[in-house]
């Protein structure tokens, strides 16, 4: 028999405002939104280290992500809102950890796990062929599939709660190992890991069987479009290529915005830098026209013939650890894998 969850009387989780707005629209009155892309950028244990470090993340205090709120009246049942996407996938981890720490039983925590809603033939071959799933989204589906789900829902086994919050715990650690054997090996009920690493994987830098230092395949694809003339970011996202469209994949579960973020942490990495920029076409406050690219000598360099160290990028944090960082030597082997330089 499933449990009954009143969707008036309940506490509900939503990863994105549209999921928000339709739980609001079917009778939720207690809805926290936790829509942050946890996927890139630094993620931390402690929760208010976490904002602090997500919002000097983004240069924003825009305030999207309530988990951690002060604000937030949590109160038994909570029900939790996840489609297929990936970085939903990690907001749930962290929310059932959260949950833990205020003392929630997973009994009374029903976590509602929606499918990708199949694509219509109308669909681009772009979004048809998308080796990751960051799209998807709850709202996808209409409001009496929400409700006929509530009707049903039932808690977590003990087991699996436990294992979402250690893939949180693990996601968050310095020490990224654990993390990435979990998504090699997989754990039952987590289908998500394999595509999530393989995600997660494409922004560190690679080493080669034969020793050499090379871009992350992220870096090396913003590379290859850039040149030694002048483009603004959006010019390289929707340049007409095949390596664009892999790009586009993964900008389909970082955000747009990540690539000028990228283009200007390597304009501001060295003084000889690899990356130029310059006033765009547009003033300030158009984002990714009112600044142009180039590649410069050095740049074209690190592109042929890879790294002679990880300094010679600019760091990306990653979870709990950073990419390119000295302090944090971590590479990706051919094997996909991850070792200290």
């Amino acid at each position: 028999m499933g449990a009954t969850v009143d969707i008036g009387g309940s506490t509900h989780v939503a990863f994105d405002g549209l999921t928000t707005e339709q739980l609001f629209q079917i009778g939720a009155s207690n809805v926290v939104r936790a829509s942050d892309r946890l996927i890139v950028g630094p993620s931390r244990r402690d929760a208010m280290e976490h904002v602090r470090a997500r919002r000097a993340w983004w240069n924003s205090t825009e305030d999207w992500d309530k988990v951690y709120s002060p604000d937030v009246h949590w109160e038994a049942p909570i029900v939790l809102w996840v489609s297929a996407s990936l970085h939903e996938r990690v907001n749930l981890w962290r929310t059932c950890s959260w949950l833990r720490h205020l003392g929630f039983s997973h009994q009374n925590i029903f976590v509602l796990d929606f499918e990708p809603v199949p694509p219509s033939r109308a669909a681009s071959q772009e979004v048809l062929t998308r080796p990751f799933t960051c799209s998807e989204s709850v709202s996808d589906h209409p409001d009496e599939v929400l409700l006929h789900r509530l009707d049903k829902a039932q808690p977590w086994s003990s087991e699996h709660y436990d294992q979402a919050v250690r893939l949180w715990d693990s996601y968050v650690d310095e020490n990224p190992l654990a993390f990435v054997e979990s998504c090699i090996a997989s754990v039952d009920g987590f289908a998500e890991l394999a595509p999530l690493w393989a995600l997660l994987s494409c922004f560190f830098p690679r080493k080669t069987a034969e020793g050499r230092l090379r871009l992350s395949r992220f870096d090396e694809m913003v590379f290859s479009l850039l040149s030694s003339e002048w483009q603004t970011a959006l010019a390289l996202a929707v340049h007409k290529s095949e390596t664009r469209m892999h790009l586009w994949h993964l900008l389909s579960c970082t955000g747009d915005r990540f690539l000028e973020a990228r283009l200007d942490q390597w304009a501001k990495h060295d003084s000889s830098a690899a990356v130029e920029r310059a006033p765009g076409p547009k003033p300030p406050g158009h984002p990714m026209l009112s600044k142009v690219y180039r590649l410069t000598e050095r740049g074209m360099r690190l592109r042929e013939t890879g790294l002679d160290q990880l300094g010679d990028a600019p760091s990306l944090p990653m979870a709990g650890t950073e990419a390119y960082s000295p302090a944090a030597p971590w590479v990706l082997l051919d094997d996909g894998r991850l070792a200290r330089s």
